[in-house]
C-alpha cells in the first residue's frame, strides 16, 4: 500500500466540486453525490473500473473570489482542490441514483485548466504537495523545524487535556504523535473547530510556514473552550459542596407540620371562586352553593367530606356554558369529508346539510343519527371525522356489552363508590357543552337486572327531553340539546323500537372492489408503511397486487380484513429490510472506527468536537472494496402474495357448483353485509318427506315448504310428468340444504332460490351458473320485495355473478347501487315466479303465465 502511493497523481483529473465543507491533505470525509456531472463521475470512472487511477479525483470547493463556468452555470471555484482516493461507494439506483463517497486527501494542486465540461469537469491540474510517505526537504529549515515543534507542543497540551481511557481517545493520540510534521497543520484543522472560510484558508496555503502561522491560532482557540469546559465543571461540583452542609442541617425524616385548618380554608375558598367562574344556570348554582355552605361546617375527617367536595368539583368541572365556535365553511367541510373518506355520499350530504341549517339558524338543535352497516366500512371513523370538519371535541362512548343502566344515568350519591354516568363523564372530558358524541355498538345493548340501558338511553336521545337530563349523580338537569350524538349498529333488528324511532338512520353499504382499490392506495398503504417503518423506497403495491388481496384473500363488506393482509405483506418486507441492513452491517464491520468499537467508554463533551472525523479517518484506513447498492424496493406481485399470505383463500367455483341439476345460488344479508348463498336439493324415494338442514330459521322453512307446494300445484306448466291422480311427492321424498350449516339463517329471501332449486331438481335442468337471485314469494306464485339489495347486489359483484334477478317492487332500491356496478350486472325485475324461472334456465318455460294478465299502472 505505501509503494502504490507514492506516485504523482495524474495531469489531468475528473473534478467533484462541492459546496459545503472542505477536504484538506491526510482527512477522509463523505462526499453526497447529487448533481449530474458528479454522478457522471461515480457512474464512469468509479463503478465501472477497477484500476487505482480511476479512484483519483479532484476534490475542489467553491470560492467567492473567482468564477469559472462549467456547463453554461457561472461557478466560483477555488484554484486550489485536493487530490484524492475514493475509498468506498455507497448509495442506490432506485427510485433515481443516489451516492455518497468516502474520500481521503492527498495532496494539494492548482487547476491550471479546465478541459472539459460535459459529461462531467476535467481539468489539467500541478500537483504542489508531497504525497504521503515521501520525505520533504523543506523540514530542514530552522524556522520551519521551531514552528513544528511549536505546533507539537500545543497538540500534546491538548491531547493531555483528554481522558486517555476512551478508547477513542488513545487512538487519536498514537496518530497524532506518529503523523509527520508536515501534515499535522491539516490534519488538525481538519479535527477542531473551524468555520468554512477558516478551512478554506488553510487550503489555499500552499506554503508550509503559513499554513502552521493559520492552523496554531485555530488549536490555542480549541484548548481555550476545554480549559472553560473544564473550570465550570469545577464550579458546579464547588456550588454542590456549598449546598451540601445547609441541607444536611435539616431534621432528615421528621414531617413537616402545617395548620390543616389554614389549608381547609384555602381550598374552600379556592372552591368558592371556582363556583362562582363556573356559570352555573340558576338551578345548578344553588344546589353548588348549598353543597358548599354543608362543606364549610363538616370537619375535614367526616366521611361525608370527600364525597361533597368530590361532588363540588364535578359540578365546577362540568361546561354549563363552555360552547365550540362551529367550523361553517360548507366548501371546506366538503373537501375535508371527501378527503378523509372515500364513497359514503349519504353521510356525507347529511353532514353538508347540517352544517347549511345550522349557518342559517344558530338555534339548531343537535341531530340525532345512527349510522347502520357492516364492520369495517369507516362508521367510527366518519364520526370522527365529522367532528373535526365541524371543529368540534369527540368523544367516543363504547356501549358495546352494557348491561347496567347506571353507566348511562349515573349512581345515586348514597351510595358507596357513585359516581357518574358516562354521558356526564364524557362532557367533563370533553370539556365543552357541544361536543360530538360517538355511542359506539348501540345494537349490542344488554338487559339485566340491574336495569336496562336501552331505556335509560330513551331520554338522551330524544330532542325533546335531553334539554334537562338528569344523571342520578349530579341530580341537576343538563341541556343535552348542542351536542351531536353518533350512534353506530351492525344490525337494527337487536335496537328495541322507542330507541330506534328517536335515532335517523342513515344505512352504510359495503364498499365495491373499486373503492376498496382506492381506500387501499389513498389511505390504508400510507397508514401500515408509516405504521411498520417503510417507505416507497423500499416497498411498492402495484394496483394489480392490491385487486388480487381484495379479490383472493378477503371476502368482506368493509376493509378491515384488507387491512390486515397489507399489515401482514408489510411485516414481511419489514424482516427482509431488517436483514439487508443487518447483512451490510456485518459487511461493513470489520471497517468500523474506534469510536464504533468503544461504545462503553462515553466520550465528555467537549471532546467530541476534537474526535469527530475519526471515525471517517478510520474508515479510510481500512475499507478497499465499494458497498453494492441493495435490491429496493420489493415489488410485491401474485408470486410474492402467495409466499407471504398463503394459497389463495377464496376462490370462486360457480362453474363447478351449478354444473349438475338441483343447485342454485341465492342472496343473502347479514350483519356482516351482503352474502352469496347455495341451495342445494335432492330427491329419493319416500313417503312425500321435506327435509330441511343448515340451521333454518322458521321464516326460511316457511319459504321452503311455499316454495314446494307451488310446484307442486305447477308442475305440469313446469313440464314435470306427473301421473294423473297421484301427487308429484306421493313416492318421493325431498332434502333441501343451505350449506355452511355452522351459520344461522333466516328470512323470506331465498323463496325463489329454493323455487329454482325445486324446479332444477324435477325438470333436470341445470340453474345458469352466472344468476344469482333474490326474493320473496307467495302461493300464487307473486314475488315480493326484500330489503339489502344493494349490499345483496354488492357480494354477488364480488362472487362474479353476472346476472342478478331481483324484485320489480325493488327497483327503486338500485338508485343506491353504484352506476359501475350496474353496467357489469345485468339486473332483471321480476314480480312473478314464472319471470324467475323464465330468466334462470336456459330455453324457460313457455307454459308458464300463459294468459295472467298484466295491467299498466294508472297512476
Amino acid at each position: 500500500m505505501e509503494k502504490s502511493m507514492k506516485v504523482n497523481i495524474p495531469k489531468r483529473l475528473p473534478l467533484l466540486i462541492i459546496s459545503h465543507g472542505i477536504l484538506l491533505p491526510g482527512a477522509s470525509m463523505r462526499i453526497p453525490v447529487r448533481t449530474t456531472q458528479s454522478m457522471n463521475i461515480v457512474k464512469s470512472r468509479l463503478l465501472s473500473r477497477n484500476t487505482l487511477s480511476s479512484t483519483v479525483i479532484g476534490v475542489l470547493p467553491t470560492h467567492a473570489d473567482s468564477g469559472v463556468e462549467v456547463n453554461g452555470e457561472n461557478i466560483s471555484l477555488s484554484t486550489i482542490g485536493t487530490a484524492a482516493v475514493v475509498i468506498q461507494v455507497t448509495g442506490t439506483n432506485w427510485p433515481h441514483p443516489m451516492y455518497t463517497l468516502l474520500v481521503t486527501g492527498l495532496c494539494r494542486f492548482r487547476l491550471d485548466e479546465l478541459l472539459q465540461e460535459a459529461p462531467f469537469p476535467i481539468g489539467a491540474v500541478t500537483q504542489l504537495d508531497k504525497l504521503p510517505g515521501e520525505e520533504d526537504s523543506s523540514m530542514q529549515d530552522k524556522e520551519l523545524a521551531v514552528m513544528s515543534k511549536t505546533f507539537r507542543g500545543q497538540v500534546a497540551e491538548l491531547l493531555d487535556m483528554l481522558d486517555v481511557s476512551v478508547p477513542m481517545v488513545a487512538k487519536l493520540k498514537r496518530i497524532l504523535e506518529a503523523l509527520p510534521s508536515a501534515q499535522l497543520p491539516d490534519v488538525c484543522a481538519s479535527i477542531v473547530k473551524t468555520t468554512y472560510k477558516e478551512k478554506l484558508d488553510i487550503l489555499d496555503s500552499v506554503d508550509l510556514a503559513e499554513r502552521f502561522k493559520k492552523a496554531l491560532p485555530l488549536l490555542n482557540r480549541q484548548i481555550e473552550g476545554l480549559k472553560l469546559l473544564q473550570n465550570s465543571k469545577v464550579t458546579k461540583r464547588s456550588l454542590q459542596s456549598y449546598r451540601a452542609p445547609k441541607e444536611q442541617k435539616l431534621p432528615f425524616g421528621l414531617p413537616i407540620e402545617s395548620n390543616s385548618n389554614e389549608n381547609n380554608e384555602d381550598e374552600l375558598s379556592e372552591l368558592e371562586e371556582k363556583i362562582k367562574k363556573a356559570e352555573m344556570p340558576e338551578t345548578a348554582l344553588k344546589v353548588a352553593k348549598k353543597e358548599w355552605q354543608k362543606l364549610k361546617k363538616m370537619s375535614s375527617h367526616m366521611p361525608d367530606y370527600a364525597v361533597t367536595r368530590n361532588y363540588l368539583e364535578l359540578l365546577v368541572e362540568l361546561p354549563w356554558s363552555k360552547i365550540t365556535q362551529d367550523i361553517l365553511d360548507i366548501g371546506q367541510a366538503r373537501k375535508d369529508l371527501d378527503t378523509d373518506h372515500y364513497a359514503m355520499e349519504k353521510l356525507k350530504k347529511r353532514v353538508l346539510e347540517y352544517l347549511a341549517v345550522r349557518q342559517l339558524k344558530n338555534t339548531l338543535k343537535g341531530p340525532i343519527l345512527c349510522f347502520v352497516g357492516p364492520p369495517g366500512v369507516g362508521k367510527t371513523s366518519i364520526g370522527r371525522s365529522i367532528a373535526h370538519t365541524l371543529g368540534r371535541e369527540f368523544h367516543r362512548i363504547s356501549l358495546g356489552g352494557i348491561c347496567d343502566q347506571s353507566d348511562i344515568r349515573g349512581h345515586r350519591r348514597t351510595y358507596i363508590g357513585a359516581m357518574p354516568g358516562r354521558i356526564i363523564q364524557g362532557l367533563k372530558t370533553a370539556g365543552t357543552k357541544n361536543p360530538v358524541f360517538l355511542l359506539d355498538e348501540i345494537d349490542k345493548l344488554n338487559k339485566s337486572y340491574h336495569g336496562d340501558p336501552a331505556a335509560a338511553l330513551l331520554e338522551v336521545l330524544d330532542p325533546e327531553q335531553n334539554n334537562s337530563f338528569t344523571d342520578h349523580y349530579v341530580n341537576v338537569p343538563f341541556d343535552l340539546s348542542q351536542v351531536l350524538f353518533i350512534a353506530t349498529a351492525n344490525n337494527l333488528g337487536t335496537i328495541p323500537a322507542p330507541l330506534r324511532d328517536r335515532m335517523e338512520i342513515i344505512p352504510v353499504a359495503g364498499y365495491t372492489q373499486e373503492e376498496k382499490l382506492h381506500i387501499a392506495i389513498r389511505h390504508l398503504i400510507p397508514k401500515q408503511l408509516k405504521e411498520h417503518g417503510l417507505t416507497h423506497k423500499q416497498i411498492q403495491f402495484p394496483n394489480d397486487a392490491v385487486q388480487c388481496i381484495i379479490g383472493k384473500y378477503t371476502k368482506e363488506a368493509g376493509v378491515r380484513t384488507l387491512e390486515r393482509k397489507i399489515a401482514a405483506v408489510c411485516r414481511a418486507v419489514a424482516v427482509r429490510v431488517a436483514e439487508t441492513q443487518q447483512k451490510t452491517a456485518d459487511d461493513e464491520k470489520p471497517k468500523k472506527s474506534a469510536s464504533e468499537m468503544g461504545e462503553h467508554e462515553p466520550v465528555k463533551k467537549g471532546e467530541e468536537d476534537v474526535v469527530e472525523v475519526l471515525a471517517n479517518q478510520e474508515a479510510a484506513g481500512l475499507a478497499d472494496t465499494f458497498a453494492h447498492p441493495p435490491e429496493m424496493p420489493y415489488l410485491i406481485d401474485e408470486h410474492a402474495l402467495e409466499d407471504i399470505l398463503g394459497p389463495v383463500q377464496f376462490e370462486i367455483d360457480m362453474c363447478e357448483r351449478l354444473s349438475q341439476p338441483g343447485v342454485a345460488v341465492g342472496l343473502a344479508w347479514t350483519e356482516l353485509g351482503g352474502e352469496v348463498m347455495f341451495v342445494e336439493a335432492t330427491k329419493m324415494e319416500g313417503d312425500g318427506k321435506l327435509t330441511l338442514t343448515g340451521q333454518l330459521g322458521s321464516v326460511m322453512k316457511e319459504s321452503a315448504t311455499l316454495a314446494l307446494n307451488w310446484l307442486r300445484s305447477h308442475a305440469v306448466e313446469c313440464g314435470i310428468t306427473v301421473v294423473k291422480g297421484l301427487d308429484l311427492l306421493s313416492t318421493t321424498d325431498v332434502h333441501i340444504h343451505f350449506p355452511a350449516g355452522a351459520v344461522n339463517k333466516d328470512g323470506p329471501s331465498a323463496g325463489v332460490a329454493i323455487v329454482s332449486v325445486l324446479v332444477s331438481l324435477f325438470t333436470d335442468r341445470c340453474v345458469r351458473s352466472d344468476t344469482a337471485m333474490t326474493g320473496e314469494i307467495t302461493l300464487r306464485g307473486l314475488v315480493l320485495p326484500v330489503g339489502g339489495i344493494k349490499d345483496k347486489i354488492l357480494a354477488a359483484h364480488r362472487a362474479g355473478i353476472t346476472q342478478v334477478i331481483v324484485p320489480q317492487r325493488n327497483e327503486k332500491d338500485l338508485k343506491e347501487v353504484p352506476t359501475i356496478i350496474k353496467n357489469d350486472l345485468n339486473i332483471i325485475l321480476c314480480s312473478r315466479i314464472g319471470q324467475v324461472l323464465n330468466a334462470v334456465f336456459d330455453g324457460g318455460f313457455p307454459d308458464l303465465d300463459r294468459g295472467v294478465e298484466v295491467v299498466p299502472s294508472k297512476l
